[in-house]
């Protein structure tokens, strides 16, 4: 995949004036995959990046492309392995608290109802938002959860509990100086109205963090664009409650770097050609510390091949 990714953030400061930042970065990403036998394969992903703006490389100073993950792959009737450096994903909630990667081991078991075993390492203080990470000392964090999703008919729900233990958060904003352990519990759910009207909901707790702790999110979707089809399209709106402390990376466009925030978020995807996927968003709301206006453009541009 060839993809370009636009963002613009426009911060409002305590004199009224805005701040204004620009992102503008182009990747490309290679997925290879190697089969062991029938149960066992193992995939990865290599990643080169540049920042167009400043026409720099920012994969390895040499120019070489970066392994963003590899791990095992083993599946079973009802059961799957994963070993190694994989998606951490939080499923309950459709990534509002996490999508990323970690290194480690899941199980995932069941059908209808399935659960998934997650324990390892987490490089927070690379990867975390900005408002949690700003001062921190450590690179990793010990990561432990477990995830419970059900599929009923047109409903699909989920419950989670993920815990984070680094120094990262004894500096944090919304901690109290001292605890270095984040307990997240999460609930989800989602209903199919149609094939093309689905609302979600979700909501999250920090319950070693003191403020920033809950996060909160309602999405009505229409349609979807797939990439096999051209001329295909979707879109949605939601409106989002991202504490810092809860929402640790979350999913979303328009809310990855320092996320703290509160409002409105939409967005638009259309397929122009067959395997070229278009997106646009924009996020209007305000920072949970400041209360001032935070506004997200973005834009996307995807070639797959």
């Amino acid at each position: 995949e060839a993809r370009y990714r636009y963002w613009s953030y426009r911060d409002e400061q305590a004199d009224g004036s805005k701040k204004k930042a620009n992102v503008d970065s182009l990747q490309y990403r290679i997925f290879p995959t190697a089969e062991i036998n029938d149960n066992w394969h193992v995939n990865a992903r290599l990643t080169g990046k540049t920042e167009l703006s400043k026409d720099k490389d920012t994969s390895p100073a040499d120019g070489n492309m970066k392994l963003t993950y590899i791990y095992a792959d083993g599946k079973y009737k009802n059961f799957e392995v994963k070993l190694g450096r994989q998606n951490l994903y939080s499923a309950a909630d459709e990534g509002m608290v996490t999508d990323d990667y970690f290194s480690g081991a899941q199980v995932t078991f069941g059908n209808k109802l399935k659960a998934a075993l997650e324990a390892g390492r987490w490089n927070i203080n690379a990867y975390g938002n900005e408002t949690v990470t700003k001062g921190a000392v450590t690179d990793a964090a010990n990561y432990q959860g477990i995830d419970l999703g059900y599929t009923l008919g047109k409903m699909t729900m989920g419950a989670a509990y993920r815990h984070f233990n680094s120094d990262v958060f004894k500096t944090a904003i919304g901690y109290d100086g001292k605890t270095d352990d984040a307990n997240i519990w999460s609930v989800g759910g989602r209903y199919t109205f149609s094939k093309n009207v689905a609302l979600a909901a979700d909501y999250a707790s920090n319950t070693k963090a003191d403020d920033y702790k809950k996060s909160g999110n309602v999405e009505l979707d229409y349609k979807a664009a797939n990439k096999a089809n051209k001329g295909s399209w979707g879109a949605f709106v939601a409106y989002r409650y991202l504490g810092a402390n809860v929402s640790l990376m979350p999913t979303y466009d328009t809310a990855r770097a320092a996320n703290n925030e509160k409002g409105w978020d939409f967005g638009a995807s259309y397929i122009p050609f067959t395997n070229v996927l278009t997106t646009l968003g924009y996020f209007n709301g305000k920072d949970l510390a400041t209360n001032q206006k935070a506004d997200t453009l973005y834009a996307r541009v995807s070639f797959f091949f």
